[in-house]
């Protein structure tokens, strides 16, 4: 029922990329008006920056706990 890994792993970038197509193409003032928080541009910026940041930090700290627990 869930989606898999991979499948996620490509749908999410995907997503956020159709998101910025789309902030791009709406906004008059696209790479100034995306610095307001509540414009839905900043969101679709802050993603593909977010998603990549969490998983480099999640697998360092997978490994920091697997290097400890051998050593």
């Amino acid at each position: 029922m869930f989606l898999s890994l991979p499948t996620l792993t490509m749908l999410i970038p995907l997503v956020s990329l159709a998101g910025l197509f789309y902030s791009a193409s709406v906004e008059e003032d696209f790479p100034q008006g995306c610095t307001s928080t509540a414009s839905l541009c900043f969101y679709s910026l802050l993603l593909p920056i977010t998603i990549p940041v969490y998983v480099f930090f999640h697998l360092w700290t997978w490994m920091g706990i697997k290097l400890f627990r051998h050593n």
